[in-house]
């Protein structure tokens, strides 16, 4: 099966597809209601997705953590959305610029085929490249640490829970 990795930078929008994908995998599961998957700034973010036979199986985004901000904020657009906790390296200037990687998914039928670690890489290349970020962080559901771990990524913090998310650690990565 042929893979195609495709980026979209800020000020691009990703197609119907790729938010079907972001929905499918996030937000579905949970009970959210179509446009939870959407998030305010996703037209200031880099974007990056794996299609298969003309099909978005994995997605996710990455995006600059403004100056004077801590990162913390709404989980999703809209109301009902839960609250995302700062992260405390973003107190260091040393770790500006800072990017966050959020929204990321793969379709169960094509998952622990490296998709999603394509994507990271991609998202982690292109915020170094375009946004010239120092660190990445983000936020991982409990299911998902094995994974960052195994991408380089360090637990940073407590758990703690997103409402109507779940269970969480917040997590660095040197770039």
């Amino acid at each position: 099966m042929v893979s195609v990795l495709s980026i979209s930078l800020p000020g691009n929008t990703p197609s119907t597809a790729y938010y079907d994908c972001r929905y499918a995998v996030l937000r579905e599961p949970l009970g959210f209601n179509r446009g939870a998957e959407l998030l305010d700034d996703d037209n200031q973010a880099i974007h990056a997705w794996i299609e298969q036979d003309s099909k978005v199986v994995a997605v996710g985004r990455a995006h600059l953590i403004p100056i004077g901000t801590d990162g913390s904020g709404a989980d999703h657009s809209g109301p009902g959305a839960g609250k995302i906790p700062g992260f405390g390296p973003l107190s260091d200037i040393n770790n500006r610029p800072a990017m966050q990687i959020r929204q990321m998914g793969t379709l169960d039928d094509y998952r622990r085929k490296g998709l999603a670690a394509e994507v990271l890489a991609a998202l982690e290349d292109a915020a170094k490249t375009h946004l010239s970020a120092r660190i990445g962080l983000l936020q991982a559901r409990e299911h998902a640490i094995p994974f960052y771990l195994s991408q380089g990524w360090q637990i940073i913090d407590e758990p703690y829970d997103i409402t109507g998310i779940g269970p969480h650690r917040s997590m660095m990565k040197e770039l």
